[in-house]
């Protein structure tokens, strides 16, 4: 039996004094903050035999490779399938009382929130990551991969791995910045995952 882990690091804060929903636009990069964030969770993995890292190609998460990158010696390879989730409600303002979501002009694509409609469907982000994690593993089979994603990609298969729903209220979501979720496999099989926080107190 061979063990391997695949972690899945959350990007670290971004600089966003407009408090709106960025999701794949570019541009947006890590704040002061987030790039603290991106550092202390790299030096967690200090003495982790990493063998593959890879990340999605926006902006803040390449940043929050970096570091990684700096500590483990090894060259991002940037994969579309850890991308953002796509949402149709990009370069809005989503919360709070000047939320624009409040325009009924937009209230058609909230018909469906278990798919959501308003965006890519749960099980297109699963899939996606999955072919990822898969690829990853392969390339550090018997030692440790880094992928870099987003908070809505990650959660899917915190989600999937556990056997809950993709439908879900993200305000239950326990994906922190800069988090790592790890993914324990024997051989193929997924047989643990673990949660840690490297940069809470940031």
């Amino acid at each position: 039996m061979t063990t391997t882990i695949v972690h899945l690091v959350r990007h670290g804060e971004v600089y966003n004094p407009e408090n709106i929903l960025y999701g794949r636009m570019p541009g947006y990069h890590l704040s002061s903050r987030g790039r603290s964030q991106a550092a202390r969770t790299a030096k967690s993995f200090a003495g982790h035999d990493v063998a593959a890292l890879f990340a999605s190609p926006l902006l803040r998460t390449q940043e929050t490779a970096e570091p990684i990158a700096e500590v483990t010696g090894l060259t991002p390879q940037l994969r579309e399938e850890v991308i953002e989730a796509g949402n149709r409600f990009e370069g809005l303002r989503t919360k709070g009382w000047r939320s624009q979501l409040w325009n009924p002009v937009r209230w058609p694509l909230m018909v469906n929130p278990t798919q959501p409609s308003w965006g890519e469907p749960y099980q297109d982000i699963l899939t996606r990551m999955n072919v990822a994690i898969d690829a990853a593993r392969d390339a550090a089979r018997g030692h440790e991969a880094i992928i870099v994603s987003h908070q809505l990609p990650i959660v899917m298969v915190q989600r999937a791995a556990v056997g809950k729903s993709l439908t879900h209220n993200p305000a239950t979501r326990r994906c922190d910045l800069a988090s790592v979720t790890s993914l324990v496999f024997a051989d193929d099989e997924l047989i643990d995952t673990v949660y840690s926080t490297p940069a809470k107190d940031i």
